[in-house]
């Protein structure tokens, strides 16, 4: 069977680029200088033959006009022809009755051609024929009185073939010097990567990325290593991020289980000893079972809540063009069966962004979750949203004791809790996931003092133009969501 005709090219081009880059400069700098001197010697070759050609055709003239000359003065019978010397140029007289004088000695010429014939007999002045150029002579015809003189020399290629035989030293002598030129050069400026590959590696033996790469070099080596030292940069950023996230979990964690390893272990101990009913009343008992249940939902949300911190991203899902309003009221009604005591009052309009779903959901929740903490049982969380410019603008407004001037700075901070905050169940990190899907929505997100008290909480969000013209009916004034 016959290989497919695509397979050797597709085998040449996997060596090529198994080849290192050294190799390749040092082949391409090679095949380069023996193109160039390819190109050179087929021009310097052509002109030569030219110029070898003319010269050739001027002296056959001369001797021609030479001979001509003496022959119409002495007759072409008479006309003196020296024997051969045993090399030089050829001559032949041409008479009038078509017969031919040659020189005594002198190798016998290819017979008179018609075409000379006519020259001799006047139909023209001059002829230059050849045999075979190659291998064979060339024949200047001149009309000489009543006939005709013919100078010959043999084609000579010795002075073309010797040029060539040079040539061919010259260009071999220039591709090995290229080869060791673009060797050399490719080792030297590749020097550079050489460096820069080492570091590199070391970097990744050792996991130091606080070694950053020396910046040497210039042009695109400079921006290379500089854009190598950025990337450094950010993973020892994400590394820190990565161990403080770790210390900050540790610590969080810390309280509700030693809180829940405490009393499940009052249990154990009781239950061993056969008193569980005796030491523990029905009362005090249904009240270390609830508080069991809340340090379990505690950590529940701790470990969820640290989940999608630990993401990085804000999730794999995909943007979409949404109605923020039905993710506002989306996670209104999550809110009310997480919490059944919350009373969301909403004030919505239809607003349309650019995002993720489920990420926007999330930080809705947190901030509804987050006011519904700090508000009296009897004063809702208001939710409203808005079109402001270019902007979706969310407030949601609690009538709590507020957030303190000081605390302002840090609300959005990863496991932040006020003071007063920390009788309360939470873990410090709904706000900091608020912020984060902002961020990853090119939004902006702040907190000020709101007029009932309270705090109110501000998203920024850019607008975008709905798919078509909707008309829909925006949710009611200050409805309660219970």
């Amino acid at each position: 069977m016959s290989r497919p005709a695509g397979r050797e090219p597709r085998r040449l081009t996997r060596w090529w680029r198994r080849r290192s880059l050294r190799t390749r400069l040092t082949v391409i700098s090679a095949t380069a200088i023996a193109v160039s001197v390819f190109v050179a010697f087929q021009v310097a070759s052509e002109l030569m033959d030219g110029k070898l050609r003319d010269t050739a055709e001027e002296q056959l003239r001369a001797d021609s006009l030479v001979l001509a000359t003496n022959a119409q003065h002495a007759g072409l019978a008479q006309v003196q022809l020296p024997p051969y010397p045993g090399s030089g140029r050829l001559v032949r007289v041409i008479l009038s009755d078509g017969s031919t004088r040659t020189p005594a000695g002198q190798p016998a010429l290819p017979p008179v051609s018609e075409p000379a014939r006519r020259v001799a007999q006047g139909a023209s002045n001059d002829l230059l024929e050849s045999t075979d150029w190659n291998d064979g002579y060339r024949i200047y015809t001149l009309r000489a009185g009543d006939g005709g003189v013919q100078v010959a020399d043999l084609a000579d290629d010795t002075p073309i073939n010797q040029f060539g035989f040079g040539m061919l030293l010259i260009g071999l002598l220039c591709v090995v010097g290229g080869a060791l030129v673009g060797r050399t050069v490719a080792r030297t400026g590749l020097a550079p990567i050489d460096r820069l590959t080492a570091a590199a590696v070391r970097v990744a033996h050792t996991q130091d990325l606080d070694a950053d790469i020396p910046d040497e070099g210039g042009g695109e080596i400079r921006r290379l290593i500089q854009s190598i030292n950025d990337m450094l940069t950010a993973l020892r950023d994400s590394r820190r991020a990565q161990r403080l996230l770790a210390e900050d979990a540790a610590h969080e964690l810390k309280t509700p289980l030693t809180s829940l390893r405490l009393n499940v272990e009052l249990l154990i101990r009781l239950d061993r000893r056969g008193t569980l009913d005796n030491a523990l009343p029905a009362e005090s008992r249904t009240r270390l079972l609830n508080d069991l249940g809340a340090q379990v939902a505690e950590l529940s949300t701790l470990a969820a809540e640290l989940t999608d911190l630990a993401r990085g991203d804000v999730s794999d899902e995909s943007t979409e063009l949404l109605d923020l309003a039905d993710v506002v009221v989306a996670a209104a009604t999550r809110a009310r069966s997480r919490v059944p005591d919350i009373l969301v009052a909403l004030d919505v309009t239809s607003v349309w962004v650019s995002g993720r779903p489920a990420a926007l959901q999330r930080a809705v929740l947190n901030l509804i979750d987050n006011a519904g903490k700090w508000s009296p049982p009897d004063q809702p969380v208001q939710v409203r949203l808005r079109a402001e410019g270019a902007s979706a603008v969310l407030v949601v407004d609690d009538a709590g004791p507020g957030i303190d001037a000081a605390d302002v700075p840090r609300v959005f901070d990863r496991f932040y809790r006020a003071d007063s905050a920390r009788g309360l169940p939470g873990s410090g990190l709904g706000l900091s996931i608020v912020q984060r899907v902002v961020d990853a929505h090119g939004g902006r997100a702040t907190v000020a003092r709101s007029v009932r008290g309270g705090a109110l909480l501000r998203v920024d969000l850019p607008a975008a133009a709905p798919p078509a013209p909707i008309a829909r009916l925006t949710a009611g004034e200050d409805t309660a969501v219970r």
